[in-house]
């Protein structure tokens, strides 16, 4: 059978892409002929991909195609339109509000992205949320078969050896405050700039913030959080941007404490990441960040600069939280490692697998 994925873009060290990939060594170890297609492809994987306007020469009403829903794209209104089966993976739409005054053409895909995704439901075979909130969102947007499919990270990759460089550079006594993700606006990177600021100023002098992801099409946010920092008189917040995995690796191994005060998250891949190198996590619950820490980390209902400082110095410095906390998301960690992601996948796709075309209507 041909299961093809297609996705509106493929990047460098994005969870969806990584996602795509595993789902793809999945069926072809099956025995399905699999490949994935994408509107924009990141140089660094444009041999994983093929280009979206050659999915035409796949497409038939015997084909299954998995389309990652993030955003509105070409490859919706593609697929939409396409005689294929069709099963949607949903990875959530930032809600466009975030993106004003920053990205207007990014807030516009968003906004139009979530009026697709009604269109979608009864073109629909199976929709699949990467968390138990995006299934919410899924059957409240009339879908009528839902179902889970997590994000499973691939354990292997966090063994490998980390930057000796990026160790030399922050490796040196300091307090690491880290943070994981885009620089984007619904991440609230303000947020940790200011709580980071009164954490400096009035509880650990030696503190430093590393932010560490892609800011490429938000620069002006950037400017707006470096413009914050000089405002707030604040030392040692560091912008990475986006970093290879080797240094990711190694900031997750050199920092103290992973803070989180994101107001919008589908899933939160860093997070287990954290949790898988047994770096404390405190993040703001909303969204499906309670759901993605899996019992573990610690979690706050507010998130005033005062408190955010308090909560970072206790796991810091404060033996038995730091040791509660970390015992926490050892169980979690140990739950994301026993997954068997093969097993998941193909239970999940089996109803459509195993069906004859049509017969889902």
């Amino acid at each position: 059978m041909k299961v093809h994925q297609l996705l509106a873009a493929l990047s460098y060290g994005d969870a969806i892409g990584n996602e795509a990939l595993a789902i793809q060594r999945q069926l072809r170890a099956m025995g399905h002929e699999s490949d994935i297609f994408a509107e924009l492809v990141h140089p660094r994987v444009a041999h994983l991909a093929r280009p979206l306007f050659e999915y035409q020469q796949v497409s038939s009403p015997d084909t299954v195609c998995i389309f990652h829903f993030s955003i509105g794209s070409a490859a919706g209104r593609l697929i939409h339109h396409a005689p294929d089966r069709l099963v949607v993976v949903y990875h959530n739409i930032t809600p466009a509000y975030f993106f004003l005054g920053f990205h207007p053409h990014l807030a516009g895909l968003c906004h139009h992205g979530r009026r697709e995704l009604a269109a979608f439901a009864p073109r629909t075979e199976l929709a699949l949320g990467d968390s138990e909130f995006n299934r919410q969102e899924l059957q409240q947007a009339g879908f009528a078969r839902t179902a889970v499919l997590p994000i499973v990270l691939d354990l292997s990759l966090y063994e490998r050896t980390p930057s000796p460089l990026v160790k030399h550079l922050y490796d040196d006594g300091r307090t690491n405050v880290l943070f994981v993700g885009r620089i984007i606006p619904n991440k609230k990177i303000d947020d940790l700039v200011r709580s980071f600021a009164f954490f400096q100023k009035f509880v650990r002098p030696e503190g430093r913030l590393l932010l560490v992801g892609d800011h490429r099409g938000f620069e002006r946010y950037l400017d707006r959080l470096q413009e914050l920092v000089r405002e707030l008189r604040v030392d040692e917040v560091v912008f990475t941007g986006q970093v290879d995995d080797d240094e990711l690796y190694a900031y997750y191994r050199l920092a103290d404490v992973f803070l989180c005060l994101s107001e919008h998250e589908g899933f939160g891949v860093p997070l287990q990441e954290a949790m898988l190198f047994g770096l404390p996590v405190v993040a703001y619950d909303t969204g499906a960040v309670r759901e993605t820490l899996r019992g573990g980390g610690l979690l706050l209902k507010d998130k005033r600069p005062e408190l955010v400082a308090e909560v970072l110095d206790r796991v810091t410095h404060g033996g038995d939280l730091r040791r509660r906390l970390v015992a926490s998301q050892k169980r979690a960690a140990a739950e994301i490692r026993a997954i068997d992601f093969g097993a998941l996948v193909l239970d999940r796709l089996r109803p459509v697998l195993e069906a004859s075309p049509g017969s889902w209507q």
